[in-house]
Parts: structure tokens; sequence; C-alpha cells
């Protein structure tokens, strides 16, 4: 097996960076896909379809990527942040959080070939540690023993889908 070193890391990152944009899109769209199923109407979201917390909005009616927009808005201005400036910062933090566990996944990978079955296992691995476990420690969303199980295979089926679709733009990268 090929080791990775420091030159060949950063690519490696930086593939998995833009491969995470690509699977944080799909991800996007595929939550907006379940809600518009399921309710006919998206939820009022700052972000839009962009900041993927649609489960969220429809069962909590808040948003854990505006809290974090607004938690840094409160560190760096000192207040939290307009409607239309949320509009902008909502999907920054989503896209942020998917590129960069992306480009994480991208270096512990290292030379092997991203396969669809390892990044739906990331797309899993990724829901089971910060949705369930992270999100709710940190006070962002609700205890997840609070949500229906529709909300949990929504968000679930959403991350298996950012997963398999960063493979899938990771090997077309590579």
């Amino acid at each position: 097996m090929v080791r990775a070193t420091r030159r060949t890391r950063v690519p490696m990152a930086l593939a998995g960076v833009a491969s995470g944009l690509v699977g944080t899109l799909a991800m996007n769209y595929a939550q907006r896909a379940w809600t518009l199923a399921a309710d006919d109407v998206p939820p009022p979201s700052a972000g839009g379809k962009h900041d993927a917390r649609d489960w969220q909005e429809r069962d909590e009616r808040r948003n854990a990527n505006e809290s974090v927009a607004n938690i840094a808005a409160q560190l760096l201005i000192g207040r939290p942040l307009t409607r239309p400036a949320l509009h902008v910062a909502a999907p920054i933090v989503h896209f942020t959080f998917g590129a960069t566990m992306a480009g994480l996944f991208a270096c512990s990978a290292g030379h092997r070939r991203s396969h669809v079955p390892t990044g739906l296992r990331f797309g899993a691995g990724l829901w089971l540690v910060a949705d369930v476990i992270a999100m709710p420690v940190l006070g962002l969303s609700a205890p997840t023993t609070r949500r229906p199980a529709e909300k949990h295979l929504q968000a679930l089926a959403a991350h298996l889908v950012y997963g398999g679709v960063t493979a899938l733009a990771l090997r077309a990268i590579r």
C-alpha cells in the first residue's frame, strides 16, 4: 500500500473538499424532495433549499445551520444576523461542514479508490455522529429520543445521498 505523504495529502484534501461540495448539494436536493413528498410545502428556511435542515424545521421549527451562523455572528460582530444575511450564511455553514468532512474522508481514504459503499458508510457515520449525537449535545437540536422515526429516516437518507455522491465525485476527481 502506498503511504500518503504531506505532498499527497493536500491534493487529496482538496479533492475531498470539492467532492463534498457536490455531495452537499445533492443532499440538499434529496432533503427537499423528501420534504415536498411528505408536506407539499417547504419550511420557511432563511437558507432555502441550500441548508438541508428541512427535517429539523418540519419537526422543531428551528435550523441548526442558522443557529451556528448566528452564534458566529454574535462572537464576531456582537449581534445576530438579519434574515437576508442568514439566507447566505446558513448555506455557507452547511456547505463548509460538508466540504470539511469530505476533505477528512478523502485524506483517510488515502490512495484507495473511493467506492459508493464506502461513501454510504461515511454518510451513515456522519449522520450518527453529527445529527444523532453532536447536534443534541451541543443544543443545536432537540434530543434524538424526541424525534419521530420519519425525521430520522429523512436525515439518514439525506446523509446516505451525501456520502454516496461524495464518493462518486471523489472517484471522478481522482
